[in-house]
C-alpha cells in the first residue's frame, strides 16, 4: 500500500487525542486521594455508620472531597472482630460529623481537594483544538501540490497548465506517420525556436500560432507531443475546457497567469487542445452567448496579438470544428497557420501501420499492404485500434502470432461492431440471404459500383447481414454515374425481397438503406448539380444552432424549387430503383444459387462471389487503382 501522510495524520490525530485523555484518567486515578478511595471496595450505608458509631465500633475515619466521602475503619464482630475498611458516602459537609468523633475520641483526618482534575481538565479542553487546527494546517499544506485540492481553494484564478521544462514525450517526428505535410509545417516551427537566426536574418519573424484542423484521430495531439520532443524547450499544455468556470472572471484570470508564465520562459510553446471549448465565435447562439466564455476568448486574443504582444511564445491548438471559430481568433498575427491534418491516403496508412505494427507479433503472411487498401478512409487512430484488435482476438484464440484472419475480424469489428449469434435456418435467414445477394449482384453488374469484398450472413452490431464494397480507388472526386450506381446498390437489397417475395413480403430490413438512397440522392440535387434543375448549389452544409453561428436557419429557395427538388429526387430514386429490380429479374437463376450457398457457407467472398456470376453473365470491367507506394 502506498504511503500517504494525509492519510496517517488522520489517523494520528484522532489516535493522539484518544491517548491523552486516557492519560489524564490514569494519572487522575493513579492521586493518593484516589488510592483511598479504591482501596476501600465495600460499601456501607450512612446509617450503618452512625450505628457503628454508637456501638463503639469505629476506629478511625478519614473524609475526603470536601467531607462527602469517608473512609471509615470499623470492628466487624460477625468477623471475629477484624477490622474492615469501608465507604461511605455522606450527606453534605456534615460539621456535627466532626463534633461527634471528637467526643468519641476517634482518630480522623481530613484530606484537602486537590486542583489536578481542573488543570488536567483545562489542559485537555486545550489539546484538542490545538491538535485539529495543526492538523487541518498540515493537510493544506500538503495539499497545495495537488491539482483541485483544498489548498488551492483561493487560487482557482491560476493557469492549470502542464508544465515541462524540457518535455520528454517519448514522441518524435519519426514516430508521426500518414501526415507527411503537416510535419514538414510543423518541423519549420521547431527551427524557428532552435535556430531563429536563419529566419531573422531575412527578416522573417517566428509565427504566433499555428491552428491544427482535422477529424478526430488524426493525430493532432500526438503531433503537439512529437513538436514538444523535437524542440527541446519549455512546453505549456491545457485543455480548452480548462479556462471556464463558474466563477465569473475566472477563466481570463487563467489565461493571464499562463502567459505570463510562457513569457518567463520565453522561447517555449503553448499547447491548447480542443480550443472550440472556449474560442467559439461571440455572439452566437441562444442568447447571445456565454458571457464568462466570451471574456476569456477575449483575454486570450488580446494575449496573442494585444497592445503589448508577446515574443517568443508559439500557441498550437487543435481542434475539429475550425467552422465554429471566432473570425478575430484565426486571422494572421494570432493564428498565422493553419496545419490541414487529415485522414491518411493508402501510401500514408501503409506508414501508419507500420509504425503501430513495431510491438506487434506478427506472421509471415500478414500484407500491410493489403491492410491499407481495405481500410480507406481509417485515421490513424482506427488503425492503432484495428491492430489492437487483431492482437486482442490473437490473444483470445492463443495463437502465437496475428494472421489475416484476426485482421479480417478486427476490420469487420471496427466498423460494423461485435460478432452476434448465428441464424437458424428459417424464412427469415432465407429472406437476409435475398436481401444481401441483392445488393451483391447490383454491386457486381453495375460498372460504376466498388467491387463486393465479401457478403456474410453472420448479425454485427444491429445488422442481421452484411455486403462490404471494397473501393477501387482513392475516391476523392465522385462521378455522377458513381453515384447512381451507389444508390442502385442501396436499393437492390429491397428489390431483390420485392422480386423474389413479393410487395406484400417486403421487411424493415432496408430502412437505412433508403436513409443513405434519399441522402444521396438530395445532395446530388442541391448542392452538387446533377439534376434537371442545373448546376446549383441551393443548401449549404447544415449548422446547428448551438454548436455553430446563427440563431435562425433560413430557407435559401422558395416553396417552388422545394416542390421540384422533391421531385427530382423521387425521379433519380425511381429511376435507379426500377434499373435495380430490372437487374435483379434479369439474373434471377445465379442469385437462387447464391443464396442457397450463401445459407450453407454463411460467408462468401468477393473472389468466389465473382466467379460464379461469371458463369452466367458477362461482369462489367471495374477500373482498377495501384497507387505508388
Amino acid at each position: 500500500m502506498k504511503f500517504s501522510w494525509r492519510t496517517a495524520l488522520l489517523w494520528a490525530v484522532p489516535a493522539l487525542v484518544i491517548g491523552f485523555f486516557l492519560w489524564q484518567g490514569s494519572f487522575a486515578s493513579s492521586t493518593p486521594a484516589n488510592m483511598g478511595r479504591n482501596a476501600a471496595n465495600t460499601r456501607m450505608t450512612y446509617g450503618r455508620f452512625l450505628e457503628y458509631l454508637d456501638a463503639d465500633r469505629v476506629v478511625s475515619v478519614d473524609l475526603y472531597d470536601g467531607g462527602r466521602t469517608a473512609i471509615v475503619e470499623a470492628v466487624d464482630s460477625e468477623l471475629d472482630n477484624r477490622v474492615q475498611r469501608l465507604r461511605v458516602d455522606l450527606p453534605g459537609s456534615s460539621p456535627e460529623l466532626v463534633t461527634r468523633l471528637r467526643q468519641d475520641n476517634i482518630r480522623f483526618d481530613v484530606h484537602p481537594v486537590r486542583n489536578d482534575g481542573a488543570v488536567w481538565g483545562l489542559l485537555g479542553n486545550l489539546i484538542f483544538p490545538v491538535l485539529l487546527i495543526g492538523g487541518l494546517f498540515f493537510l493544506f499544506r500538503r495539499s497545495n501540490n495537488v491539482p483541485g485540492g483544498p489548498g488551492q481553494a483561493m487560487s482557482f484564478g491560476k493557469s492549470r497548465a502542464r508544465f515541462q521544462m524540457e518535455a520528454k514525450t517519448g514522441v518524435m517526428f519519426d514516430d508521426v506517420a500518414g501526415i507527411e505535410e503537416a510535419k514538414e509545417e510543423l518541423q519549420e516551427v521547431v527551427t524557428f525556436l532552435k535556430k531563429p537566426e536563419r529566419f531573422t536574418a531575412v527578416g522573417a519573424r517566428i509565427p504566433k500560432g499555428v491552428l491544427l484542423v482535422g477529424p478526430p484521430g488524426t493525430g493532432k495531439t500526438l503531433l503537439a507531443k512529437a513538436i514538444a520532443g523535437e524542440a527541446g524547450v519549455p512546453f505549456f499544455s491545457i485543455s480548452g475546457s480548462e479556462f471556464v468556470e463558474m466563477f465569473v472572471g475566472v477563466g481570463a484570470s487563467r489565461v493571464r497567469d499562463l502567459f505570463k508564465k510562457a513569457k518567463e520562459n520565453a522561447p517555449c510553446i503553448v499547447f491548447i487542445d480542443e480550443i472550440d471549448a472556449v474560442g467559439r465565435q461571440r455572439g452566437a447562439g441562444i442568447g447571445g452567448g456565454n458571457d464568462e466564455r466570451e471574456q476569456t476568448l477575449n483575454q486570450l486574443l488580446t494575449e496573442m496579438d494585444g497592445f503589448e504582444g508577446n515574443t517568443g511564445i508559439i500557441v498550437i491548438a487543435a481542434t475539429n470544428r475550425p467552422d465554429v471559430l471566432d473570425s478575430a481568433l484565426l486571422r494572421p498575427g494570432r493564428f498565422d497557420r493553419q496545419i490541414t491534418v487529415d485522414v491518411p491516403d493508402i501510401k500514408g496508412r501503409l506508414d501508419v501501420l507500420k509504425v503501430h505494427a513495431r510491438n506487434k507479433k506478427l506472421a509471415e503472411d500478414i500484407s500491410l499492404d493489403a491492410i491499407a487498401r481495405r481500410t480507406p478512409g481509417f485515421s490513424g487512430a482506427d488503425l492503432a485500434n484495428l491492430l489492437n484488435e487483431a492482437a486482442i482476438l490473437t490473444a483470445r484464440r492463443r495463437k502465437d502470432a496475428i494472421t489475416m484472419l484476426e485482421i479480417d475480424d478486427a476490420v469487420d469489428r471496427v466498423i460494423a461492431g461485435m460478432e452476434g449469434t448465428p441464424l437458424v435456418d428459417s424464412k427469415s435467414k432465407r429472406l437476409i440471404a435475398y436481401h444481401e445477394i441483392g445488393h451483391a449482384i447490383i454491386g457486381t453488374l453495375v460498372k460504376g459500383h466498388d467491387p463486393v469484398q465479401k457478403v456474410t450472413l453472420i448479425p454485427r452490431g444491429q445488422a442481421r447481414g452484411l455486403t462490404w464494397f471494397a473501393p477501387s480507388e482513392e475516391q476523392m472526386l465522385i462521378s455522377r454515374a458513381q453515384i447512381m450506381a451507389r444508390i442502385q446498390g442501396a436499393r437492390g437489397g429491397r428489390a431483390a425481397e420485392e422480386v423474389v417475395f413479393g410487395d406484400a413480403e417486403v421487411t424493415t430490413g432496408a430502412g437505412n438503406d433508403l436513409q443513405q438512397v434519399s441522402n444521396m440522392a438530395r445532395q446530388m440535387v442541391t448542392r452538387f448539380g446533377m439534376s434537371d434543375l442545373g448546376p446549383l448549389s441551393l443548401e449549404g452544409q447544415s449548422s446547428e444552432v448551438f454548436l455553430g453561428r446563427d440563431l435562425m436557419t433560413r430557407s435559401e429557395y422558395s416553396e417552388e424549387i422545394a416542390s421540384r427538388i422533391d421531385a427530382q429526387v423521387r425521379s433519380i430514386v425511381e429511376h435507379c430503383y426500377d434499373h435495380a429490380r430490372q437487374v435483379i429479374r434479369e439474373n434471377r437463376v445465379v442469385i437462387d444459387r447464391l443464396v442457397d450457398l450463401l445459407i450453407e457457407k454463411e460467408t462468401i467472398d468477393g473472389e468466389e462471389f465473382r466467379q460464379i456470376v461469371a458463369e452466367y453473365t458477362d461482369i462489367p470491367e471495374k477500373e482498377q487503382y495501384t497507387p505508388q507506394l
